[in-house]
């Protein structure tokens, strides 16, 4: 049981969940494009994914200090890293070789260095690491772009494959700006015992009051960036639009309300909670999205 909650299972569901509503809620609703992976290829990119962030939520919940607290050996801990790496890197490998360009399994190899290098040095570096994992944490959604679009690219396809590739972009941006508040509103919660580990992070650099002001104020990028897309996109999408000012806005609006009377552990990790779920909504609205565009399609 305790392995389990080293891999940080109900985020690796998220994540999971995440990258098949992609798959069935998207790019398989595209009837002018079939997707270079067939289903099951798409699996495996999936589990590929899913691998190489168990390797770094393990790696990330027992570096340094962290196996003392789980009686795990050093050994026991870059060992079962290296096993969980290996297969999400071979799937990410053995993929890329089937859509015919190796060179896309680098994408997973620099995924799994950076979330390693993150866990064991970066994570005390200031802002570094928040970056860091941000940034990995919406690779998965260009990955998919990659993956299931770039082996179609000729100048037929160019400017439909463009647009579609275009989009997962803009979710990519979205998901690493609520990322990097996630990995702030982390910081806050474990500030007490990132400082008795000796990390680094905004909380302990500038003090919880300072942060929890940086962050709300940091809200008003996403907030903005779903009114823009809301009102350039969504306006003759009356479901589309209402999920997302419901499941997306609302929920960040809340939560830059909530962080500015946040003091107490209890309540940094409640926004997290928040968060994540902002997360896994970003991800279904593609779906909400496509679907009603089909719907008004049809008349």
């Amino acid at each position: 049981m305790k392995i389990f909650k080293l891999l940080n299972i109900p985020d690796l569901i998220i994540l999971a969940v995440s990258l098949f509503i992609f798959r069935y809620g998207f790019i398989s609703a595209q009837e002018a494009v079939i997707p270079a992976l067939n289903d099951w290829q798409y699996a495996l990119l999936a589990f590929s994914c899913i691998f190489i962030a168990a390797g770094a939520y393990f790696i990330n919940n027992t570096a340094g200090i962290g196996h003392k607290e789980y009686d795990i050996s050093e050994a026991q801990s870059y060992n079962l890293y290296i096993v969980l790496t290996i297969i999400g890197v071979g799937l990410g490998y053995y993929i890329a070789n089937l859509v015919g360009i190796p060179l896309y399994s680098g994408i997973m190899v620099v995924a799994a260095a950076t979330l390693y290098i993150y866990a064991t040095s970066l994570k005390q570096t200031l802002l570094i690491s928040n970056v860091l994992i941000a940034i990995t944490t919406a690779l998965p959604i260009v990955a998919i772009g990659i993956f299931n679009f770039y082996p179609l690219l000729i100048p037929e396809t160019k400017p439909l494959l463009g647009t579609l590739f275009s989009l997962l972009l803009d979710y990519a941006l979205f998901v690493f700006v609520i990322a990097l508040l996630l990995t702030f509103v982390q910081d806050l919660a474990h500030a007490d015992s990132d400082y008795n580990a000796g990390i680094n992070t905004l909380p302990i650099a500038l003090g919880k009051e300072r942060t929890v002001k940086i962050v709300c104020a940091l809200t008003i990028i996403p907030i903005a960036m779903v009114l823009y897309y809301v009102n350039t996109y969504l306006l003759n999408l009356l479901w589309a639009m209402g999920f997302c000012l419901l499941f997306l806005l609302g929920p960040v609006i809340y939560f830059a309300i909530k962080l500015w009377n946040s003091k107490t552990q209890k309540d940094f990790t409640q926004l997290v909670t928040v968060m994540k779920l902002v997360l896994f909504f970003t991800s279904v609205s593609i779906a909400v999205i496509t679907f009603n565009i089909q719907y008004n399609a049809k008349g």
